[in-house]
């Protein structure tokens, strides 16, 4: 009888964790170039974090006559002010998984360089300042904030030093 029991659970358990990883592995997709997903994620969310150097992201006020949840600046939107700060240092932390997804391409159609060692250095750079920005941006720590624009900028110019040269039209060399 303990036999029966202990196989029918040992079964049960099996089954019912098989279903959850198959149901819950979805398959990665790549949709967007490097340069979209830049023009896209990172450039805006980069410029979001660099706004507290200029202004108090507390102090923000929405535009009288827009609705907020119509805004398509996120500092004035429904998630606006500090959130907004919060969630884009979370999105720079995220779009640095989006950076190692297999199968994305430059705008000059050439693989991005995921299997380079500096590619991965940089790329855990983004995801740092990321990081960093999300738990200063948490604590609602202006001066942590202007500190850290530096370690973004830094992320961003580092990589664009290798990979993406001014005045040249190919781009992820």
């Amino acid at each position: 009888m303990r036999k029966t029991v202990l196989i029918l659970f040992v079964s049960a358990t099996w089954l019912l964790l098989t279903a959850q990883t198959s149901s819950t592995t979805a398959t990665q997709e790549v949709h967007a170039t490097l340069n979209q997903l830049m023009q896209g994620i990172v450039y805006p969310a980069a410029n979001v974090l660099f706004l507290p150097q200029f202004e108090d992201p507390g102090n923000l006020e929405r535009p009288p006559s827009k609705d907020p949840a119509l805004a398509t600046d996120p500092l004035v939107s429904v998630f606006g002010g500090w959130q907004a700060i919060e969630n884009a240092g979370l999105a720079l932390a995220e779009s640095a998984n989006l950076l190692m997804v297999p199968g994305r391409v430059c705008s000059n159609d050439a693989p991005v360089p995921i299997t380079d060692p500096q590619w991965s250095k940089f790329v855990q750079e983004l995801r740092d300042a990321g990081l960093k920005s999300y738990a200063a941006a948490k604590a609602k720590d202006r001066d942590k904030m202007i500190e850290l624009s530096e370690d973004v900028n830094n992320a961003c110019v580092n990589c664009h030093q290798k990979w993406r040269p001014r005045g040249q039209a190919k781009r992820c060399k």
